[in-house]
């Protein structure tokens, strides 16, 4: 019976493939969490409802926010009423059934949001939405 002379080597673990996992892994989360900070930085605050049943979705193909100053961004590009509508027209043209959502500060005047309002039906958009959030529980309106 032979002897053993020599020391078998050492099994080794190859990591390579996990560690390409782990960092593609933090590059998709660093990019996911890209688009959810940008979509925190708007400077508007929604109206609130007290009713908590759930609301109809809005279509989210175009998003209209009016600011309190008076600023109006068609999906965070600056525009005018009159270029607001222009670009509304073109889109439509692309799809019939283009749906906007109009985001308008809580605190605004709402002869703006009635102005935007009135440019999307110049617009011929069907439909449209207005966003709103629920309001904390216990809490009344101003």
């Amino acid at each position: 019976m032979p002897l053993k002379t020599h020391l078998d080597d050492e099994p080794t673990l190859n990591l390579t493939a996990m560690l390409d996992i782990m960092f593609l892994l933090i590059i998709f989360f660093m990019l996911g969490t890209r688009f959810v900070d940008d979509e925190r930085k708007i400077g508007l605050r929604v109206p609130e409802v007290v009713d908590r049943a759930a609301l109809t979705p809005a279509s989210a193909r175009r998003t209209v926010n009016v600011y309190r100053d008076g600023a109006i961004t068609l999906d965070q590009t600056p525009v005018t009423l009159p270029e607001l509508v222009d670009r509304l027209k073109s889109a439509r043209r692309r799809h019939d059934d283009l749906g906007v959502l109009v985001r308008g500060d809580a605190e605004d005047k709402y002869q703006r949001i009635v102005a935007v309002l009135n440019a999307c039906k110049q617009a011929g958009i069907q439909n449209l939405g207005i966003a709103v959030r629920p309001m904390p529980p216990g809490q009344t309106v101003k």
